[in-house]
């Protein structure tokens, strides 16, 4: 049988795996494996380790679910998690699905009024929340609990508020559930908000189906095996670190590390050492750090495949790697609507050279391709356009709409409903390979040419001063408008003219002479998404309120 058969064979078992309403959710991500089966070495920020096998997670999540149950919580009510990663996050999560309920993840670094957004969007019935967390839960001005809403608490009996209840009396439960919950495969089980990169966040559900989706990442892309280690130091608050990490290990039972801890460039490395961890996968924000903080590895590391995904793979990453693990990381593309979808593969039948820049090829499953800036017809070959995926060739594709938000959802779609768009610019070349350019929102028009930060932003990266960068539009008289880098540098390094000329240079030399960025302004970090992502609209508002005083100030 030939690669592609045997491929699209596997494709086809999937789809029809998850789209068989006899196979419930948490057949499907725990009772399937032995009981005494490790699916989580979970570390503590003092580095102290605990196994949790597939049949602790089986009976612990059993009696949350009859706890929930008892509370008449049942199919389709939304339950929130305000946890960090730990062993009763994982609990709460299959018995969530357990009961047929629907996940909405909440990220622990947010504020109390991003909290209220999601929890008030999903009109969820309960959140669970973390010791750590309590104080953004209780009821004030800015989070008003709705008389259905319920906290529960993972405190101790005298740290838990009058307000909330404790998550541990749950498992004192003994109401049993009377029978397994069988879902459609179009039922939610995760309702997730996008992350906000270019606006406000919209609600997302992630239906039964998409597992199919996401088992096939973990397999073409990660290439996970019964015999590796995974770790993916995403949280799971967001939907690379969900889907990715915690869904794919579920699907795949894959043994997994889960990290309890804040990143440390140290940790990271010490624990990849000792676990010795086969497979990793991270922000490319994870990746820079490392060299950044000039951490050291044994040669005896047991890495085999690294990957990235959540913001484009700049070139000096792979220059630091090779050197460093004596691995590329894998470059990976996809969205909060569609999981991962364009990917430089490490299964061995898919996997072929890296090129410089490209986020990969299509993964099986989907079919994708570039659309003209001002038409819904496929661009040329190398010429920058709309990546967009073609509905009815992906049998993967689940994404229906965003929750409640026609008009959103509307413009997501081709008008004839042919093509998912996904907001970004790239192109194609002749074999397949896809190269991001930027958001929609992102692209610069500076004397007629249509200039992507990213382009930038990999040549300005290569320089050894530069940590990190993030670029966007200057409003210029002349040009319209112009280019701007702001820059965070390399420990050691510092701001000065001649670095502001050299930089300058660099981009000339290494990129494009007409796309250097005419201003330079050094700054301790870049906005992000609690996801890693940079916000470069934050920095296009910033400059515009800056350039709004100094003309007013020029008025006075």
């Amino acid at each position: 049988m030939v690669v592609n058969e045997k491929i699209n064979l596997r494709v086809s078992e999937l789809i029809n795996k998850y789209s068989n309403p006899s196979n419930t959710v948490e057949q499907l991500l725990c009772d399937q494996y032995p009981s005494n089966k490790i699916a989580y070495k979970i570390i503590n920020e003092n580095m102290e380790e605990y196994d949790l096998t597939y049949g602790e997670l089986k009976t612990h999540s059993t009696l949350i679910a009859n706890g929930l149950t008892k509370r008449g919580i049942g199919k389709g009510d939304r339950i929130a998690t305000l946890m960090g990663k730990s062993k009763e996050y994982l609990i709460t999560l299959l018995a969530i699905w357990r009961i047929g309920a629907v996940h909405v993840p909440l990220f622990t670094a947010f504020s109390t009024p991003a909290i209220a957004l999601r929890v008030n969007g999903s009109n969820a019935k309960i959140v669970f929340c973390d010791h750590k967390q309590q104080s953004k839960l209780k009821p004030s001005d800015d989070f008003v609990l709705h008389s259905e809403l319920d906290v529960i608490t993972t405190a101790s009996f005298d740290q838990t508020p009058n307000w909330a209840e404790r998550w541990e009396d749950l498992l004192a439960t003994d109401v049993p559930i009377k029978k397994e919950v069988n879902l459609d495969p179009d039922a939610a089980i995760i309702h997730i908000f996008t992350s906000g990169t270019t606006g406000e966040p919209k609600g997302v559900s992630l239906p039964v189906k998409a597992l199919a989706c996401i088992e096939a990442y973990a397999e073409f892309a990660y290439d996970l095996r019964q015999t590796d280690i995974f770790w993916n130091a995403a949280d799971p608050g967001w939907a690379y670190g969900l889907y990715c990490g915690i869904l794919a290990t579920l699907t795949t039972g894959t043994p997994a590390i889960l990290f309890e801890g804040g990143f440390s460039a140290q940790a990271t490395m010490d624990i990849i050492e000792k676990h010795k961890v086969t497979n990793f996968a991270a922000a490319p924000t994870v990746y820079r750090s490392l060299r950044a903080d000039r951490v050291e590895l044994s040669a005896g590391h047991k890495l085999r495949c690294l990957s990235s995904a959540g913001e484009p793979l700049t070139p000096e990453i792979n220059e630091w790697a090779q050197s460093f693990f004596g691995l590329s990381v894998h470059d990976h593309y996809g969205q909060t609507e569609t999981s991962m979808v364009i990917n430089n593969h490490h299964h061995p039948e898919l996997k072929t050279n890296l090129r410089d820049g490209s986020m990969g090829r299509v993964m099986p499953g989907w079919s994708a391709t570039v659309l003209k800036n001002n038409e819904d017809v496929p661009e040329e070959p190398g010429v920058p356009g709309r990546v967009a995926f073609i509905v009815n060739e992906s049998p993967f594709s689940w994404f229906a709409g965003y929750i409640g938000n026609p008009k959103k959802s509307a413009e997501k779609f081709s008008k004839d409903g042919k093509y998912y768009l996904t907001g970004d610019t790239g192109s194609i070349d002749e074999n397949g390979y896809f190269y991001f350019s930027t958001r929609d929102d992102d692209v610069i028009i500076m004397a007629g040419y249509r200039i992507g930060p990213f382009e930038v932003e990999s040549a300005l990266s290569t320089h050894e001063a530069v940590a990190e960068c993030a670029v966007i539009a200057t409003p210029d008289n002349v040009r319209g408008e112009v280019i701007e880098a702001f820059v965070v540098l390399m420990p050691g390094a510092n701001k000065s003219d001649q670095l502001t000329e050299e930089l300058q240079r660099w981009v000339k030399t290494n990129f494009a002479a007409h796309a250097y960025p005419r201003h330079i302004t050094y700054i301790e970090k870049l906005p992000k998404t609690p996801s890693g992502k940079i916000q470069r609209f934050v920095l296009r508002e910033q400059r515009k309120s800056e350039i709004s005083r100094e003309l007013n100030n020029g008025e006075d």
